[in-house]
């Protein structure tokens, strides 16, 4: 059976939520948490496939993306309060629980779900960012650097070194991405690339650059077709012409307040319930597939199943039938009851 996908908004007195919705409404929820700088969109091939299975699959539009609530402040921009949207859109379904689906930025917050409210996660899955019980923080992620491959002495931030861009030149960064941002999601959006793997990422040198992309506009480069079609690329950069990029970059400008919130986590950020982590192969910034970045994962969370898909970092666009085929794989393994109730 296929279903459609619709539009939905759920508005409260702190915040509005925009979301696409799939499936039954009594199925078993799922929910599909983007990171930077997308939108539900990116969600587009789980959405149809995981409510043909039984599941009702909904994909908010984080804080500061399209047709959700954006703010003026960096503070806004704290999980904490990002949490908080995503508490009250649970309870907006009817729902006490979810299976929560997470990636890149969206991977801390479904982490965060299940470390502060584990209650309501039946199970917890993130592509490409591990868990990082003490928060997705510099003060966390620089000391799991892999130094053979970045020296201290020449990438003291290692692939890290874009975070510090945008706490030393917030205003610069921002202005690099709305000065064209159709061209940037050119850029971004492009798949893996094996012969980069064992190389330094292009975020170990953006200080270095005096940039993202030299200190000026994005470059024009071709649409890659195997991540995006192009209503794809002209929803992505309508939604963040619309929005502007300060939003999507201040979930950066938070290390402190998140550090602290991953401090007040139950079971001391021990995580329970089953968890499935996906690694891309050739994600040379959340590399893990040789780096200790995922060691922290490894040691708090006492069900975890680990896949390696062969992509880069926009893993469910690049090879959404093998992420599909992953998360299906683990839902029937781990969570056989959910899926039936």
């Amino acid at each position: 059976m296929t279903f459609p996908v619709t539009e939905h908004t759920v508005k409260t007195a702190r915040h509005t939520t925009g979301y696409l919705a799939c499936g039954a409404k009594d199925a078993p929820l799922l929910i599909f948490v983007h990171g930077w700088p997308e939108l539900s969109l990116s969600w587009r091939h789980q959405l149809p496939a995981f409510a043909a299975l039984g599941f009702r699959c909904i994909a908010p539009d984080m804080r500061g993306y399209g047709r959700s609530s954006t703010y003026t402040r960096h503070e806004d921009f704290a999980q904490e309060e990002i949490v908080a949207d995503m508490v009250e859109l649970l309870a907006s379904l009817g729902r006490d629980k979810a299976v929560w689906i997470g990636h890149d930025w969206g991977s801390p917050v479904v982490w965060n779900m299940a470390a502060h409210h584990p209650d309501k996660v039946a199970g917890v899955a993130s592509l490409c960012v591990p868990y990082l019980p003490s928060g997705f923080t510099l003060e966390t992620v620089v000391p799991l650097v892999d130094r053979a491959l970045y020296p201290e002495a020449q990438f003291p931030a290692g692939q890290w070194d874009y975070q510090f861009f945008y706490e030393e030149s917030f205003d610069k960064a921002c202005a690099g991405f709305d000065a064209n941002p159709l061209n940037v999601v050119k850029a971004l959006f492009r798949k893996g690339d094996p012969a980069r793997v064992g190389k330094p990422a292009p975020t170990s040198m953006v200080r270095m650059a005096g940039g993202w992309f030299g200190g000026g506009a994005c470059p024009d480069v071709p649409r890659d077709p195997d991540v995006l079609t192009e209503a794809d690329m002209e929803a992505y950069a309508a939604a963040l012409t619309k929005s502007g990029f300060f939003g999507p970059d201040s979930w950066y400008m938070n290390h402190r307040a998140n550090a602290e919130y991953a401090r007040r986590a139950a079971n001391g950020g021990r995580l329970a319930m089953p968890v499935l982590f996906l690694h891309g192969a050739y994600d040379t910034t959340c590399e893990t597939m040789t780096s200790r970045l995922p060691e922290p994962m490894r040691r708090h969370c006492a069900d975890l199943t680990e896949v390696v898909v062969e992509s880069g970092h926009w893993m469910a666009q690049e090879k959404p039938v093998v992420v599909n085929a992953a998360l299906a794989k683990w839902l029937a393994a781990k969570l056989p009851g959910y899926w039936k109730a």
